[in-house]
């Protein structure tokens, strides 16, 4: 049995809001970025401004505020991204967190107690941008979380160690041009052994390498508990 993800499965029995806790539970509703929906057939998703008209059309659809989804999800998305699609590297496209897409500014929610563990501003084209990483101690398991594409004032007075309760803001999502090149979102990774990284950790990963990172990166879901 594996007990840490027991832990996180039973610390609430309700959805927990990762964004502006206005915006209630009901206005998240599903996104599919994979390779395999024929509704980006035609696309260029790489562009953030068609990637973020894709994601209107489907807010709009469906009648919400949020979209997420993309655990585990294999994309085209990073197609146009040195370091992704390098020749002399396995491709790198099997999303490892939960991306939500909202608009910049909006509040990213801590959803555990936990402490700064790193930051970082990741500002090469494809990656993070703004990031802070949290650690955690919950029922004697010690983990981490990643939120990535913030703002740069999120980054403001931090320091290692630094607390945060749940509930407490950590920051706010990053504009295009801070995020760098994606349209704007949170991406938010759970990772048992951060493997000596420092403010950054893969969000991608190759085909190659899904056995070991799927043990390492489990389903944020089993935390937040969103439908």
């Amino acid at each position: 049995m594996d007990t840490l993800l027991e832990d996180l499965k039973s610390y609430t029995t309700n959805p927990i809001s990762i964004l502006d806790t206005a915006i209630p539970i009901q206005e998240y509703v599903s996104l599919n970025l994979s390779k395999d929906n024929e509704e980006l057939l035609g696309l260029d998703i790489t562009d953030y401004a068609v990637c973020q008209n894709y994601i209107d059309s489907v807010l709009k659809d469906k009648q919400g505020l949020i979209a997420y989804g993309g655990y585990l999800e294999e994309r085209n998305l990073y197609n146009d991204k040195e370091g992704f699609t390098s020749s002399t590297k396995p491709i790198r496209n099997i999303h490892l967190g939960i991306d939500y897409w909202c608009n910049a500014l909006t509040k990213v929610i801590v959803p555990v107690k936990g402490m700064v563990h790193s930051f970082k501003n990741n500002n090469v084209i494809g990656d993070y941008g703004p990031t802070i990483i949290l650690k955690h101690v919950l029922c004697n398991h010690t983990f981490y979380t990643l939120y990535g594409h913030l703002s740069v004032d999120s980054l403001d007075g931090l320091f290692i160690n630094k607390e945060f309760k749940a509930g407490d803001t950590i920051g706010r999502l990053g504009t295009p041009d801070i995020n760098v090149n994606y349209a704007p979102h949170l991406h938010f990774q759970i990772i048992r052994n951060l493997e000596g990284n420092i403010g950054d950790y893969p969000g991608v990963c190759a085909k190659e390498q899904l056995s070991f990172y799927q043990e390492n990166c489990p389903d944020p879901n089993i935390l937040l508990k969103l439908k």
